[in-house]
Order: C-alpha cells, then structure tokens, then sequence
C-alpha cells in the first residue's frame, strides 16, 4: 500500500481528537485562555450538553484585530516568548496554556467565532471559523470595556464519527459543571458563573486570594462540612510548597471522587495522589473509605513536565518521591495536630437519628405511667427509687465536704488558688457509664457520648506504634529461606528499597535475574505468606513507588493486637478509670477516630439538645 501525504484539514481534524475530546475538553481550553489573559470574571453558557452551543466569556486582556487570525492559526501562541538567543524554553512553562492548539482545534471541528475588545482599543472586532476555514475579520459590537466572547456551536458537526461516541447531554453537562468547578477551586480570585441550558447552575463570587479564601471557595463547591472538617495543610521541602486542605478522617467519603490536585494552578489528574493519600490516612480508614481533600502543589517549572499529553491534564515530576513524600509527611502532620478532633457530621448523625419517628401508642395498664420504664403505671416516687445508680455520687467525684476537686486532687494547691472545673477540659467530665459500653460526659457547652473500646483501642494502637518505632520492629529468621520468582524489572525495584524493607523486619536480597531471596520476616506477622507479601510489595512499589503492604500489614497486626488489648465493651468502670480515659484522649494524636475508621465520641452541643426538646 503507498504512503499518502493527508490533506491540512483532515490532519487538523486528527489533532483537535487529542486536544478536544468532549464539549468539557473545549470548555477547559477556553476558560484557561480567559486565566490566562487576566480575567477576573468568567462566565460560561452551553446548551444541549455543550455540543449545540458553548460560550466563554471572559473580562480578561482582550485581542486586536491583528491578532485574532493569528489565534486561530495552529501552533500560533502569545504565552511563549523567546530567549536572546532565539530559543523557546519548554521547561520553564508559566502559563496554563502554551500549544497553540485549543482555538484551531475547536474551530476544525466544529463553527467557532471569537469576538473580542483589546484592553485599551475602542474598537471590537470578530472572526469566523467554519469546519477549519477561516473567514476575515470584520468589526463587531462588544459589551465590556475589554475581553473576549468565544461562542462554539455545532461541536464535532464535522467529525460524525466522534460525535458518535458523545454521551448523554446531561452526562456531557456533568462533566462540564466538574470542569468549572476544578478551575474555579484552583483560582479563589477569579469569579465563576455556570449556565446549562438557560438555568442558572453555578455562580461563584470572586474570593480573597489566600488561605481563608481558598477555604470559601472550596466551601462553595466541596460543602460546607469539608470547610467545617477541613485541616490546613502548609508544608514546604526543598523548594516545593504544599498547601491546601484535607478533611478529618471521620469526614470520609464512599469514593475518591472529592480528592483534587493542582501543581501549579493547573488542575491535574495524577496517580501520586491516590498513593499518597492512602499512604497519609492508612492509619485511620477503613478499605472502602476515601478521605477528601485539595491540594495545591507549588514548585519551579522546571521541575515538572506539563507537556506530557495535548490535553495538558497530567504532568510528570522530576522528582515524585520528593512530592508523595511532601504530601505523606504534610498531611500526617495536620492529622496529628488536629488532636482527638472529630468531624462535625458525626455529630449531625447523632441528632439525626433523633428525629421524631412514629411509634405504636403504649397499651394501657392500671398503673400510673412512667417515662423510665417501659411501661406501666407507677406512683412518682417508686419510679424516682427505682431508677439504679441516681442517688449515687457523680462520676465528677465531688470531694466529701462538698468543695469543688481541682484537676489533680493529690496535689495540695495555695490558697485562694483558682479551681479548676473538670467541665472546661475538651472532652469534660464523666458523669456516667451507660450499658457498660458508652461513657457520657459534660462539657461547658455540651455532651459527649465516648465508645469506650474504641477509644482505648486507639490509645493503645498510638502506643504500640509509638514502641515499634522506637525500638525497631522485631525479625523471626526462616528456617529455610524462600526464594520468590519475579518480573526482572519488579525484582531489581523491590531489591532497591532492602534497606527501607529491613527495617521493617523484611531481609531480603538478590537472588539472580527475577528471583529475591526472604531470610527474615517480622516476628509480629507469625506464620505468613511470604511470597505473597512480597508480590504485593512489588505491586506497591510499581502503582505508588512505596512499599505500603508489609507497613499496612503490621499495622493491621498491630491494631488487633490493640483491639483485643483494649478495654472491652461490657467492662464496668470507675469514675477515675473513665476520667483518666478522657484524659488520654485528649493528649493522644488522632483519638477521634479508631483503627477502622469509626468515630470514637460523638459530641453534642446544648443548643442542639435544646432544639430536639423545642427550647430553642
């Protein structure tokens, strides 16, 4: 078969594939060119799922007449300049976009017109672009002072069999609402206003630039419960700054659709977060839950790669053990400092199930009635008697003369000196064991409910980890070592990290070509799969370049070893014994949650409890 030169059109046609694969890919390039050029308001119109009709209409620098043919000529850009010595610098990329691409790509495939206001000209003017052929500038009436108005219509009218492909109009403008989010959530100055079919679908005010504006802005878009569960992250390492927000691990989510990227104001999607982020809350989720977060990645350009794909969506590190290792080691330290903090939604499901809910009516009996038992009539004060443990001293342990205990009763405290109300600590003071099971509390504002074991099983999971790592971990020598086959390419990275697998109790070495050799394993694991361990560590290693399957697994020995240490539900405990479990909490990192997940206290304010009773 002979080699064919294609035509202009039909090779613009091919390479608008790459870079326009769907209305929300045209939506993207518009909105970063409007970024791009300055803009501080964008506003955004598509119909039909964006293929009848998109609009992007920006406030930014404009263009001029002289420019607009240029704009919509392939490979014609105004984002890279050159050097003194004539040369284009790829590597050191400041702008989201810098192809030249996205105009003519748009305008191959679909009737493209650009109407636009040069900052500081008087005059507007407008061009044309039908299926590839471009028409001549001509004068036009504009609204602003200065901007752009791109308006596409008819997408892929001249590429059918794409348009094929497309998917549901309301599938399509999904994927344009998440788009604009994405961009909206990585620039808070910039205003962002959605119109999907003539409704008003999203409207975003320009914010503050800055921490606290980054936080409404993701407010807006996340919800208010992230923006009530969130943590600040701010870490910087080498020349690389993280900064952003990740949500409390009690605030998780069924999928991963709520974790974003940016590096460098350029929404980005990136096997390294998902490594990461599994990595930083393995402690503290279960399996089947995602913690949710933004993170904003900052470093010099030439320290990534933006020109990995036309669409610009993926970006290649020079150094990604450097950035997983920043996002590991930043949110670990915000999860920490956040204490034994629990999310506010645990509370919302506590009051939930509150609600009123509609029961059967009580049969009738002779009786008086009583609201303690569940059932019969009874005399006030027989149902007063009746009730175990109201006539018994508090679980505060009121000192016998009546004076208010300081905090620490063993010490004798000057005279005059302040006493101090176990009530102000955050987690209160007990007043009560109910079932053997729950420990309930009073704050200075509230009360709070405390799942006994699964808080003293975090306390002693923080502990045991604490030891582990202070004193190594352990190794049981095999009695005859197991060689492990492998992919050559898998063996030579697993051989790579012995030293980090040796201090994790896993001796390993190089036994030729595609095979490891176990000496030792951690004596914690017991009788274990060694092969099997070591796949999985080679699968790590691959997908996220850590070796998080033997840590994981000690860990998970680890918490059942803590699970079975803890104390019990059904265990009777003392006012002291409960109190010093407050206590504890309070000072041990991430007690809010335990091992698997699940809030260890639910806390619920007076106000709250006054609105169930309708006091308020």
């Amino acid at each position: 078969m002979p080699i064919r030169r294609l035509p202009p059109e039909l090779i613009n046609r091919i390479a608008a594939g790459e870079v326009v694969e769907r209305p929300a890919s045209a939506v993207k390039e518009l909105v970063e060119n409007a970024l791009d050029a300055g803009a501080s308001e964008v506003h955004v119109q598509a119909d039909g799922g964006g293929l009848s009709r998109i609009l992007v209409a920006d406030d930014g620098q404009g263009l001029s007449a002289d420019e607009l043919p240029l704009a919509v000529e392939r490979h014609a850009t105004s984002k890279l300049a050159p050097d003194d010595a004539g040369d284009y610098d790829l590597l050191r990329i400041a702008t989201l976009g810098f192809r030249g691409e996205a105009l003519p790509s748009i305008g191959s495939v679909a009737r493209l017109s650009i109407t636009s206001r040069a900052r500081g000209l008087a005059d507007a003017h407008a061009i044309f672009v039908e299926g590839g052929a471009v028409g001549a500038v001509a004068p036009a009436g504009f609204p602003g002072p200065h901007g752009a108005r791109v308006e596409v219509r008819d997408l892929f009218y001249a590429t059918p069999a794409r348009l094929k492909f497309m998917k549901s109009e309301r599938s399509e403008a999904q994927a344009i609402t998440e788009e604009l989010k994405r961009q909206a959530m990585a620039h808070e100055a910039v205003g962002f206003a959605l119109d999907l079919d003539g409704r008003r679908t999203l409207r975003l005010p320009a914010e503050a630039a800055g921490d606290e504006g980054r936080l409404a802005r993701l407010g807006a878009i996340m919800g208010r419960e992230f923006s009530d569960n969130a943590l600040l992250i701010d870490h910087e390492r080498e020349g690389v700054r993280l900064s952003g927000y990740a949500g409390l691990p009690t605030y998780n989510r069924g999928n991963a659709a709520h974790q974003y990227l940016f590096v460098n104001g350029r929404p980005v999607r990136d096997r390294l977060l998902q490594g990461a982020l599994r990595g930083a809350y393995a402690d503290f989720l279960a399996r089947d839950r995602h913690p949710a977060c933004a993170l904003y990645v900052e470093l010099d350009p030439t320290l990534v790669d933006v020109n990995v794909h036309p669409a610009k969506a993926e970006v290649r590190f020079r150094d990604p053990a450097l950035v997983r290792g920043l996002i590991v080691s930043g949110l670990r330290h915000s999860l920490a400092a956040a204490g034994h903090r629990a999310s506010t939604t645990v509370a919302a499901a506590a009051l939930g199930g509150f609600r009123p809910q509609s029961y059967p009516p009580p049969r009738p009996s002779g009786a008086g009635f009583s609201a303690w038992s569940a059932g019969g009539w009874q005399a006030a004060a027989a149902a007063v008697q009746s009730i175990p443990g109201l006539t018994e001293v508090s679980a505060r342990a009121e000192a016998p003369d009546g004076d208010e205990p300081s905090y620490n009763p063993g010490v004798a405290e000057p005279p005059g000196a302040p006493v101090f109300d176990p009530v102000d600590f955050p987690l209160g003071a007990a007043r009560a064991q109910v079932h053997e099971t729950y420990i309930v509390s009073q704050t200075r504002d509230g009360v709070v409910i405390v799942d006994q074991h699964a808080a003293h099983e975090r306390l002693v999971y923080e502990r045991m980890k604490g030891e582990l790592s202070e004193g190594g971990v352990a190794r049981q020598a095999l009695l005859l070592p197991e060689v492990v086959e492998l992919d050559p390419a898998e063996a030579e990275r697993v051989v790579a990290r012995a030293d980090e697998l040796a201090a994790l109790g896993l001796a390993i070495e190089s036994f030729g070509p595609g095979a490891i050799l176990v000496r030792e394993v951690p004596a914690l694991l017991g009788e274990t799969d060694v092969a099997g361990l070591v796949r999985d560590i080679a699968d790590d290693l691959a997908e996220n370049g850590q070796a998080l399957a033997l840590k994981e697994r000690l860990e998970e020995v680890c918490s059942t070893m803590a699970c079975h240490g803890s104390v019990r539900a059904g265990r009777r405990l003392t006012a002291p014994e409960m109190n010093a479990l407050l206590r504890q909490m309070e000072a041990t990192p991430h007690s809010g949650q335990c091992n698997h997940g699940r809030p260890t206290y639910v806390e619920l304010k007076l106000a709250d409890i006054e609105r169930l009773f309708g006091r308020r």
